[in-house]
């Protein structure tokens, strides 16, 4: 007989304070795998929140650097900065979920479009971090980013 799953609590600046290891995939809204990618994420706590220095490796040979600064607002409420992020990030902690929403400039075809990313991010037993994110442009969905993250060895 299975074992009642627990649900862990979620404090995203403790969760991401340390080294973790992501795996993720892009599919495109006709369900086809259309990038794969590896991160390493380096975070630490700041007086406001916590950063997060992000090495994307994809699986056609491109790399990529990616620098987080959150802020805790208060009441489960998050704010977020990077360098492509329109304006900033909002974000909503529940339980163990967070949302996570912002206009992202993505490199597409030798220019950069503006997207819209719909992030859920749900903390599981044993670390694992699940994170689905919707990515539209106009309201239309171009596809889903699904990432697990998973504290380093």
């Amino acid at each position: 007989m299975a074992e009642k799953l627990t649900i862990p609590a979620f404090d995203p600046a403790t969760y991401f304070t340390g080294t973790l290891s992501a795996y993720g995939v892009f599919v495109d809204r006709f369900g086809s795998v259309r990038r794969q990618f590896h991160v390493t994420v380096e975070g630490r706590r700041t007086d406001q929140g916590f950063q997060l220095d992000e090495a994307f490796a994809y699986d056609d040979g491109e790399t990529e650097m990616r620098r987080w600064n959150v802020t805790k607002v208060g009441d489960g409420r998050y704010t977020g900065i990077c360098a492509d992020v329109v304006g900033h990030a909002s974000g909503h902690l529940e339980g163990n979920m967070l949302s996570w929403r912002y206009k992202f400039r993505l490199p597409l075809f030798g220019r950069k479009i503006a997207v819209t990313f719909n992030d859920i991010m749900v903390l599981q037993e044993a670390g694992i971090l699940i994170n689905r994110a919707i990515v539209s442009k106009w309201g239309i969905t171009l596809g889903e980013v699904l990432i697990s993250f998973r504290p380093a060895a």
